[in-house]
């Protein structure tokens, strides 16, 4: 299993405890540098321009720019960038990108983003297509990036974008992995076609196993890897873990961070219903129940191990502090 962690890029990840760190720079550059030290791969860098945890008035990272700082003060651990095509001119981005991979000197990788947030897409004046459309261009949006990153000169014509013999160098110091999520059959035929790994929301052992078997029949024989969003508490004790669990999903008056609630349901084709109490961890974080001792999350990590998962993208808080635990007890423990 390979560890990755989310970069604290709106501050916490609770949306309903309020004293958390605020989002900063300097926090998410002592976390990067530590995380590689103790046994992380990876981090996840989000890209909204609002805050979608701690309420939209917020402070929240830009993705790109904290990907470069980054990719520059780290050495080893991959660099997973969220990105947006309807956020991002695919021929322009295509050159920014090479060049922070080769700042980092290969370790960038995208995680495309379908969006959902259409008010976000609004407020940046930006368009935000109906669900199978975000997907075409989606789709046109890589075909764009990929030309432009393994040929001297590209032209496209499509329905969304064109180029004329655009030239992109220098190239990427290694082709960047592309991950993608989603669980629409729109979704899940694009990432098939044009990705090399598949990322998940948080759910138990049972419902990431047919997804996994699902995507590997999809790719058609092309090699694929998973990986898969989760929340961690680890602590000596079951009673511990269950008391801190009680600490972060205890909903009371709805703060700031829930003001998206209803949007997020309306706008995703999830297979479940969300609840409140584990809407207080983003992305269906509680669902894998990393919750409980150090053998106890190490069993349920080889059981996903087991169905095919390669990495796990860990949510906790406060963050420094638990990452140091989770190293510690999971990791090298």
């Amino acid at each position: 299993m390979r560890y990755g962690y989310w970069m604290p890029v709106f501050g916490g990840w609770l949306r309903n405890v309020d004293d958390e760190r605020p989002a900063s720079w300097a926090y998410a550059r002592d976390l990067a540098v530590r995380a590689e030290q103790i046994g992380y791969d990876l981090t996840l860098i989000a890209e909204l321009n609002l805050n979608d945890i701690k309420g939209v008035d917020q402070p929240a990272l830009d993705a790109w720019s904290t990907a470069a700082a980054i990719a520059a003060v780290t050495e080893r651990q991959e660099i997973m960038v969220a990105v947006r095509p309807n956020f991002h001119q695919p021929a322009l981005f295509a050159k920014a990108a090479a060049n922070v991979d080769r700042i980092s000197g290969g370790r960038l990788s995208l995680n495309v983003v379908s969006s959902w947030w259409a008010d976000e897409a609004k407020q940046y004046g930006l368009q935000f297509d109906a669900h199978d459309d975000r997907y075409a261009r989606t789709s046109e949006w890589l075909d764009v990036v990929k030309g432009l990153w393994t040929e001297e000169r590209f032209s496209f014509s499509g329905k969304f974008y064109t180029t004329d013999q655009a030239i992109c160098s220098p190239k990427p110091a290694r082709m960047p992995t592309l991950y993608a999520g989603g669980e629409s059959d729109a979704a899940k035929t694009m990432i098939a076609g044009q990705c090399s790994a598949y990322v998940m929301h948080g759910d138990p052992v049972d419902a990431v196993a047919p997804k996994i078997v699902d995507m590997r029949a999809r790719a058609n024989g092309r090699p694929m890897t998973f990986g898969m969003a989760a929340y961690a508490i680890v602590r000596d004790s079951e009673a511990e873990a269950k008391r801190e669990l009680d600490r972060i999903t205890t909903v009371r008056d709805l703060p700031a961070g829930y003001d998206n609630f209803d949007q997020w349901l309306s706008g995703t084709q999830l297979e479940r219903e969300l609840k409140l109490r584990e809407y207080a961890v983003s992305n269906r974080g509680l669902r894998p129940n990393l919750v409980g001792t150090p053998e106890q999350l190490k069993q349920r990590i080889a059981d996903y191990e087991g169905v095919g998962l390669d990495l796990l993208l860990l949510q906790m808080s406060p963050q420094a502090e638990e990452m140091e635990r989770f190293a510690a007890q999971v990791i090298q423990g």
